[in-house]
């Protein structure tokens, strides 16, 4: 008989793939307890990181796009399909009851991962950018004014760029940037004197795509409602690196991506504090937001539903739990840990090859490491390192205004995850000074 991951809160590793549906629900996942951590061990769990590319090992150093899966989250999709694909939220049957748990597992899932107050103060998007276009369209629209005014860092993703522009159009109010220090940190001096009276939201990235760097979102968010200002933190980069505490960080609204963190693509949350969700209004119609409907009058779902139109992605919210959940089975501390050492590691390696010069030297960082090399246009590094099985990022990275800070169009990045090690640094290292020597 299948079962939900609450009647199951002991297990502790999924099964093997599933054979037959009888058994699919054994490979769902289930709350694990924090475990030890080595890069080997995560990357035992990673079926992509073992195939060739170009003949050679595949080295991914493309982790702030996407991320890879483990066999957990495969694992998880397969067991869903094949036993428990249902609708929810509106079935009397058995199957609909068990997937609307697995969804709302998530839902736990998500808001304990964050610190949030409630399940209730999670609602799920299709990632980092529907979360930002939601807000807001759902929240900004009602609230915003002609004259009120937005701060956006430099620093930021397009996706927490354009959306406020829109917005801004839309309501007469201003996107105000926020310059960047040499370093690439927020200049805090210039931050605070921005802030004033007319400032409704201040939006921040909680770790930078392109730089890596990590602002001080805890002091900016006290400072930003010292003003009355509402403070939207995009979490897209930071969620697989460190552990996130939304209340502590004071956010009012928090979002993130799943394929960032090791989960499918198409599925992400938005959190939003509990005064926050009152304010907020219906984007879209339909569905699964519903409460009742005439030709008179329409009535709503309560929050988060209210956010949720449609069918969801069911299978997304269950390979999430399953990521979150691979995820907590290491000591969160000992991945921060020995990510910083890597970091370290790559940036004394990489100042080995000649003519490469990274971008940006703030204090906090993650471990994203974004260069130019001297006498190369960035994509033609990341072909050569292509060839060698060396997957890069070349480009503007969303984020053309931090890339013209230092007079660029665009850059190669490598970032890294928990699963990459010195070895696959060497390698890229070792790639980069033979197309130097090769020119």
């Amino acid at each position: 008989m299948p079962v939900s991951p609450a009647e199951v809160p002991g297990a502790t590793a999924p099964a093997p793939a599933p054979t037959s549906p009888e058994n699919a629900l054994s490979a769902l996942p289930a709350t694990t307890a924090p475990g030890a951590f080595s890069p080997e061990q995560a990357r035992k769990d990673v079926p992509i990181l073992h195939r060739t590319v170009n003949g050679h090992p595949l080295v991914w150093l493309d982790n702030g796009a996407t991320t890879q899966k483990p066999r957990q989250v495969i694992e998880a999709l397969s067991a869903y399909y094949s036993a428990a694909n249902s609708n929810i939220h509106r079935g009397a049957h058995t199957m609909a009851r068990e997937a609307t748990e697995l969804y709302e597992a998530g839902r736990t899932a998500v808001a304990e991962f964050l610190g949030a107050e409630s399940p209730q103060n999670i609602a799920f998007a299709r990632g980092t950018t529907e979360a930002i276009n939601l807000v807001a369209q759902s929240w900004g629209r009602s609230v915003m004014e002609p004259g009120d005014e937005i701060l956006v860092p430099v620093l930021e993703h397009h996706s927490n760029i354009v959306p406020w522009q829109l917005l801004a159009q839309e309501t007469h109010a201003r996107v105000v940037p926020v310059p960047l220090t040499p370093e690439g940190e927020i200049d805090q001096k210039a931050y605070t004197d921005l802030l004033s009276a007319r400032t409704q939201l201040v939006v921040i990235s909680q770790a930078s795509n392109v730089l890596g760097t990590v602002p001080p979102v805890e002091e900016m968010t006290a400072l930003a409602h010292r003003y009355g200002a509402r403070v939207l933190v995009d979490g897209a980069q930071a969620v697989a690196h460190m552990p996130v505490d939304v209340q502590r960080l004071g956010a009012d609204f928090y979002v993130f991506s799943g394929h960032k963190l090791f989960a499918p693509t198409g599925i992400g949350a938005l959190y939003l504090k509990p005064e926050m969700a009152e304010l907020m209004r219906p984007w879209q119609g339909g569905g699964n937001m519903i409460e009742s409907v005439s030709f008179e009058r329409t009535t709503f779902a309560p929050m988060p539903h209210l956010l949720e139109a449609g069918t969801g992605h069911i299978s997304g919210v269950v390979g999430l739990l399953a990521a979150i959940d691979w995820l907590r089975s290491f000591d969160r501390e000992a991945v921060a840990a020995y990510e910083t050492a890597l970091m370290t590691y790559a940036t004394q390696a990489m100042a080995t090859v000649p003519g490469l010069e990274v971008i940006g030297s703030a204090a906090e960082r993650i471990a994203v490491l974004t260069f130019t090399l001297a006498g190369h246009d960035p994509a033609s590094v990341a072909d050569w390192l292509d060839r060698d099985g060396i997957a890069v990022r070349a480009g503007h990275h969303c984020a053309q205004p931090a890339l013209a800070h230092y007079g660029l169009e665009s850059a190669a990045r490598a970032s890294f995850a928990l699963y990459n090690t010195s070895e696959e640094v060497d390698q890229l290292v070792a790639s980069l000074r033979r197309l130097q020597a090769a020119a």
